[in-house]
Parts: structure tokens; sequence; C-alpha cells
């Protein structure tokens, strides 16, 4: 499985695995993968941010592959600057979205498009979590949001996320999947698009087939990822959900340079 480091790719979550509390991916992972990157390895991200949130990291973390946007809605080709896939939300997800929000207005929500990130309910989590994202939000209205929308999410404290989550199930809907991406966020993807089944289709379009995939993550939103891999790796940090899913388990957190030690596995895997 692990003959060949040029047919290896590790592919890991941002937020919770690659990058600590502070947002400042380690100076040890970076390290590490520019290591493996210059044996012939290959390298990319998965993560839930849009272009937009994603984009500060790009001069810092070195990718060879094309990398997984909004929780599988893109896989986005960085050196051509190009998506090479992507899938929307239906349009009915605007009168889900207006009902969520005028039945919570405690509720933070932004709605991602290819080049902006639009708010129509601005809380003190929503404005922390552009904060740490780094991105000028359009403030408007949900009607006033442009067509194509990759992905919702919804802010909220943690205290309160039960019962919001509750309020969702209570509604039934379907067509769109709903999933927990953190204590605070909330999120609607399209239905059966996750970080698995982007990967799956970035296997087929990148001629990956032969590759062993290993695949990184913490959160539920990393879950169909790890088990679509060849091999799952979780930091120490990760929910129970995620650590019964992988195959390995760190012994050390993503504040602790987890990146680096799952590139050691690969290693000693290689050396065997």
């Amino acid at each position: 499985m692990f003959e060949d480091i040029s047919k290896v790719l590790l592919i890991t979550d941002m937020d919770g695995t690659f990058l600590p509390a502070s947002k400042i991916p380690g100076e040890k992972s970076l390290k590490s993968v520019a290591d493996f990157q210059s044996k012939g390895g290959k390298f990319s991200i998965a993560t839930g941010r849009a272009i937009q949130a994603a984009q500060q990291y790009f001069d810092k973390i070195s990718v060879n592959c094309p990398i997984i946007m909004c929780n599988g809605g893109m896989v986005y080709d960085l050196n051509n600057r190009r998506q090479i896939y992507d899938v929307f939300l239906p349009e009915f997800s605007r009168d889900i979205v207006k009902d969520i929000l005028a039945a919570n207005p405690d509720v933070g929500c932004e709605v991602l498009t290819l080049d902006e990130v639009y708010v129509p309910q601005m809380t003190a989590m929503e404005a922390q979590h552009n904060v740490i994202c780094k991105v000028e939000p359009v403030i408007c209205g949900v009607d006033e949001i442009p067509d194509n929308w990759y992905k919702v999410l919804f802010a909220i404290e943690p205290e309160k996320m039960d019962r919001l989550m509750s309020y969702v199930e209570s509604k039934g809907w379907t067509g769109v999947d709903f999933v927990r991406s953190s204590k605070e966020y909330y999120e609607i993807l399209p239905q059966n698009i996750t970080k698995g089944s982007a990967l799956e289709k970035m296997r087929s379009i990148c001629g990956m087939e032969d590759h062993t995939i290993v695949a990184m993550g913490d959160y539920n939103n990393d879950l169909e990822m790890i088990k679509a891999a060849d091999v799952g790796i979780c930091p120490s940090n990760a929910v129970d959900e995620v650590k019964a899913a992988c195959n390995v388990v760190l012994d050390v957190s993503c504040e602790e340079d987890a990146v680096s030690a799952a590139i050691d596995y690969i290693y000693s895997r290689l050396s065997n």
C-alpha cells in the first residue's frame, strides 16, 4: 500500500487538524509537508472554508494536488485557480434559511458562493467567524444573495446548539443535508455531498485510482472523507466518532503538529 511515495496522497482538514486554536500552522508541520513533497509525496487540504476564507493560507501551505473546499462542494485546482468540480445547493434552500433565521433570531448565518461570503443575519458569533476567516462579508437579505450557493453556515453558542438542531430536525426538511462542523457551527450542504464524495471525485478526475490516500480530520464533517480514504488518521483532539472510524489515532493534538506526526507515520510504513 505504501510501496511508492509518489503514489501517496495525504489530505488533511484545516481547522482543528492542521490549524491549532491560534489558526497559525505549526512550523514543524509546514517543514514536514515540504519534506514530504520533496520526496515525491502528494499533499492537499480538505476544508469547510470557501476560497475567500482559505486564501490567507495559500502562501504558507504548499499543496501539489487539487484541494477540497466548502465541505465537499468544490474541488479546486489552486495552481490554475479554477474549479474542476462543484455542486450547489438547490434553490429551495433559500426558504429553509429564511425559516430558520425567522425562528432563531440569535443564530448567525453566512452563505458561501464562489466570489463572496454573504451574511443575512449578523450576530456576535458570526462576526467572530468572519474575523477568524479574515473575510469581508456582504451584508444583505436572503433574497438578495445570488444563485449558486455552495453551503450555508449557522453560528451559535455551543450551549444553544441543541436547540437549533432540534428545530431543524422538527421541520423534516429533505433534499439537503445538515451537518455539525464544530461546537459552534451547523451547516446546510447539498444532499449526499461531503468531503468524502469530493475525495472520490478527485481520485477519479486526477487519475489517482492507484494511489494510497491518507485522510486526516478531527470532526464529524471529516467522517466521510476518512471512510473514503485508504487510511484514516486523526489527532488526539478528534471527537469520538472520528476516532472510531480511523485506522490511526495519534497521541498528539492539532496543537502539537499532528500533521507532522501523520507524515512520520507514513514514512514508517514506507520503510517497512
